[in-house]
């Protein structure tokens, strides 16, 4: 008997499980790899199960959708078609082209140390790794107390626990909304919503907006419940300074003018002990990237079956641009699909995913138009002084990225990151890439990095020896 053909998914969020799901449904062995616990990504984070939460879903507004995921993949897990490895901290994905033995070899490392290493080997590969917050800098945000709206919603989410009893949302984005209303309703006193978009920006791209009728009720009801929770929301606003000690204390917001900038005397202070603030998100291309998938600005490049240009690479979700759940959920399913049937040796037939290539195309377009509504202001890094820490890992201030410019001459990322050390520390530039680029004026270039994360010397020293691995 002939063994079906091998998919690793890496990635265990709505798009990695939706492709999964799919591939597993028409007779492909899937490997899903995670670096979680369980599966679900940071959509469907799930709250520990020592916790023993009676009403995880509180937490969610998509729970029919995660309970649908998951009683198939537990039904393709008891069937033997999947096998899902958590904790699986994925570092490479290499392409095996020797004559005889062509494919895939994925390589991570397991458990919370993150030094064990594993090899899977695969005949084609999905990449659905989501994507990261972006975080622009401001004085005293590294105080305690001062954390991203993601993690505020991942600490909810995944320990039931909150960081403080008063706080701020503020940023930009359509995340700050369940934030806000998740803090209030775990009995946070959420002092103010802080969004820094212009509500002009919403008429501009009104008819996109009213394409998807469900998304406008979904900020409805979000509305609704801040209102019910009596929090502020201040529109067009900013957050100027985070003030405290040895921890946030509270927090100066200010009103933005028609270009992005702050407008003189309208700064007020407002007490706190949280601080949740986003700008919005990026997509994780570093495996991608490694393998020489063509990116599209930032974004991974796919075709309408989500392939890549790399023969035998999929992808799907965030990493092909940031675009929400439905979206990742929509385009997984046709990666799976597609995978699926070239993985068989047969051209897929589109209209077996006619539903979700509709639904893909409406999303995008919809994604495209909150891109264009909730941008950071144009002039945030006019409030970032010479002596803010811009990157944590080194230290790195705004004052030594501007000098790298005006006084030795950089004019590109990596340049600046040369002379300055900034992105050089453990997250590679991830945390403040986005931030150092809009310090220099320069564009936010891929890494081309590597290595997806910092591995011990030991597992690159031993890597590529034969072993029992994983297949």
């Amino acid at each position: 008997m002939t063994e079906r053909p091998l998919l690793a998914v890496i990635g265990a969020g709505p798009a990695g499980l939706a492709a999964t799901v799919a591939a597993a449904a028409l007779g492909v062995r899937v490997t899903l790899l995670d670096s979680a616990a369980r599966a679900g990504g940071q959509f469907f984070r799930q709250p520990a199960a020592e916790l023993r939460a009676t009403r995880p879903q509180a937490l969610h507004h998509q729970w029919r959708t995660w309970e649908r995921l998951r009683d198939a993949l537990d039904a393709h897990l008891v069937a033997g078609t999947v096998r899902h490895l958590t904790d699986h901290h994925v570092w490479l994905v290499e392409r095996r082209t020797t004559q005889g033995d062509e494919g895939f070899t994925v390589h991570a490392l397991l458990g919370p140390e993150q030094e064990e290493p594993v090899e899977v080997r695969a005949d084609a590969v999905l990449l659905a790794t989501g994507g990261y917050e972006k975080v622009l800098p401001f004085p005293g945000w590294t105080l305690p107390g001062v954390l991203t709206a993601g993690g505020a919603q991942a600490m909810l989410k995944g320990t039931l626990a909150v960081s403080g009893r008063t706080a701020v949302v503020a940023g930009t984005g359509p995340l700050l909304l369940p934030v806000a209303t998740g803090l209030a309703a775990a009995g946070v006193r959420v002092a103010a919503l802080v969004e820094s978009a212009d509500p002009k920006a919403f008429v501009r791209h009104s008819r996109a907006l009213a394409a998807r009728p469900d998304k406008a009720a979904e900020g409805a009801r979000y509305a609704a419940r801040l209102l019910g929770h009596r929090v502020r929301t201040l529109v067009h606003h900013t957050v100027v300074e985070a003030h405290g000690s040895e921890r946030l204390e509270a927090v100066t917001v200010a009103a933005l003018d028609a270009t992005g900038r702050v407008r003189p005397g309208t700064g007020r202070r407002i007490p706190c002990d949280t601080l949740a603030v986003g700008h919005g998100m990026l997509p994780h291309t570093d495996l991608a990237e490694t393998l020489g998938c063509r990116l599209d600005g930032l974004n991974v490049q796919v075709d309408d079956e989500q392939r890549t240009d790399v023969p035998g690479v999929w992808a799907a979700g965030e990493t092909t641009g940031i675009g929400g759940a439905a979206l990742s959920l929509a385009e997984g399913h046709i990666a799976g699909r597609s995978a699926a049937a070239r993985l068989h040796g047969t051209a897929p037939d589109p209209r077996a995913w006619t539903t979700a290539a509709k639904s893909r195309t409406r999303l995008r377009e919809f994604a495209a138009a909150l891109d264009g509504v909730y941008a950071p202001p144009a002039h945030w890094s006019d409030q970032v002084t010479d002596d803010t820490v811009v990157c944590r890992c080194e230290e790195v201030t705004g004052g030594a990225v501007r000098d790298a410019v005006t006084e030795l001459g950089a004019g590109d990322l990596r340049t600046v990151k040369l002379l300055t050390r900034a992105g050089m520390g453990w997250c590679q530039g991830r945390v403040c890439g986005p931030a150092v680029a809009g310090l220099a004026g320069c564009a936010l270039t891929p890494s081309r990095r590597p290595f997806a994360r910092p591995v011990p010397l030991g597992v690159l020293a031993h890597a590529g020896e034969p072993e029992d691995d994983l297949q």
